[in-house]
């Protein structure tokens, strides 16, 4: 049975108050041809065993990441997840903790949550992280947020190798604000001047490393230039396994890290949910979004744990707050940290070294297609493929499914407005990737140039 609290004048009052002659007109930016004229031709009704065998069927259409060659990347990545992360994952006293505004009856979660920062502290190489964010993009927003208010400047320049959902949820979150953005050129070979576009009004830099093209840059000569003109440099990074041999952001200069924790932990789950990571100076720290756990000591004496430097919206008035996110991704950062432990330090090197040694095995397989090159000369595991001059690569990528084979992310997806880029390829080889997978995937690349 529907339940539709609203009634007939209800609606009238409202439609009123708003301006509206009829339901009709909140629909009018929709074109017609959008819009149902009639229910949908679904069945009316099904037991649940003939709907999970309809489900079933369907999914069986799909080509799935676990039974093919899966070349995925472009910031969500396949990684191995040990099942105990999942073991663990779901016992009762994670899936049903208590928030943490009551530290009496949270001191697991809240441990945790200190242990994760401690973690992304140490992986970015910043001196403090929050408990978690939405995901890379959403922190990457507040990032931006947070330099226009440390240093009252309104600009921020977005770096053509960033993330384009990162830039375009960055330009959202800032549209409608009296900050700008400056966004580069798409930039594949990393050849763009960021340096010689700092001047006194800007605010931040934004830049990914590695890449969103794959290629890794030194990024201290960029974070001199931001801190002698008084703006702030900030690192993306969509793979935090790469942190595992890249130098860490902080190492390099580095304001505020943001990231995707995805990598680690989490599965591809169809794109989500993600896991924002987002660490800054000791200084900054009182304008950092989201919420941080602190350690203290209770009246006994002993070790506890609580939420520190509330400054967000439920504590103070909204104008006041210094960040948009609401809750943090507690069970996703569960996750993260449980894998990461698991790894450890050593383990962490290894699964990188892993990665980059199965992509530098990929391109020098992919090096005999005639035409195909590999553009820009460092990346850790994903880099672009040029497959040549009139080349389409959202058609090979078709082409290669066809054949069972996931062969990465046509640029194309991202940038349907820039024909030069529409040869590329961005192909990622992680740790699950065999030799046979990379030898299918060369051939059937050389069967569908």
């Amino acid at each position: 049975m529907r339940y539709l609290p609203h009634t007939d004048s209800d609606r009238r009052a409202m439609l009123a108050a708003i301006g509206a002659k009829d339901v009709d007109a909140l629909f009018r930016d929709v074109p017609a041809s959008a819009r149902l004229d009639q229910p949908l031709d679904l069945p009316r009704h099904q037991s649940e065993m003939e709907v999970e065998r309809a489900f079933n069927r369907m999914a069986m259409k799909n080509l799935s990441a676990g039974c093919a060659p899966f070349f995925i990347g472009a910031g969500v990545y396949r990684h191995h997840i040990p099942a105990s992360v999942d073991q663990l994952l779901t016992r009762g006293e994670f899936l049903t903790s208590y928030t943490p505004y009551q530290p009496e009856v949270a001191q697991g979660t809240l441990q945790y949550l200190f242990e994760f920062q401690t973690q992304i502290a140490l992986l970015t190489g910043m001196d403090v992280a929050n408990a978690s964010m939405y995901d890379g993009a959403t922190a990457c927003a507040e990032a931006a947020v947070m330099s226009c208010r440390v240093t009252k400047r309104k600009k921020v320049i977005l770096s053509g190798s960033l993330h384009p959902h990162y830039r375009s949820t960055t330009e959202t979150v800032l549209k409608y604000t009296d900050m700008s953005t400056e966004t580069l050129a798409p930039d594949p070979l990393a050849m763009e001047d960021l340096i010689g576009r700092i001047d006194s009004q800007t605010a931040c830099v934004i830049v990914q490393n590695p890449g969103f093209f794959g290629g890794i840059k030194d990024l201290k000569p960029l974070a001199d230039a931001c801190h002698a003109d008084g703006a702030l440099l900030v690192v993306a990074v969509t793979d935090p396994v790469s942190l595992g041999l890249v130098e860490s952001p902080g190492a390099m200069g580095a304001d505020i890290v943001v990231a995707e924790g995805q990598s680690l932990g989490m599965g591809l789950q169809f794109g989500g949910p993600g896991l924002g990571l987002f660490a800054t100076k000791d200084k900054y720290v009182r304008q950092m979004p989201g919420r941080l756990v602190g350690q203290t000591t209770d009246t006994e004496g002993k070790r506890g744990f609580v939420l520190t430097l509330s400054t967000r919206e439920q504590h103070i008035r909204r104008e006041k707050a210094t960040s948009n996110i609401c809750t943090n991704s507690g069970l996703c950062a569960l996750a993260f940290t449980m894998h990461l432990t698991l790894l450890g330090e050593t383990g962490l090197t290894r699964l990188a070294e892993l990665n980059h040694a199965n992509a530098v095995r990929l391109e020098t397989k992919l090096k005999r297609i005639k035409g195909a090159r590999v553009l820009g000369n460092s990346y850790f595991n994903e880099f672009a493929l040029y497959l040549g001059d009139g080349k389409d690569a959202g058609a090979v990528v078709d082409s290669l499914a066809d054949k069972g084979i996931l062969g990465g992310v046509p640029a194309s997806r991202f940038y349907p407005d820039w024909p030069e880029l529409h040869p590329i390829l961005l192909l990622a080889a992680t740790e699950t990737n065999t030799e046979s997978d990379m030898d299918a995937l060369v051939a059937a690349l050389e069967q569908v140039l």
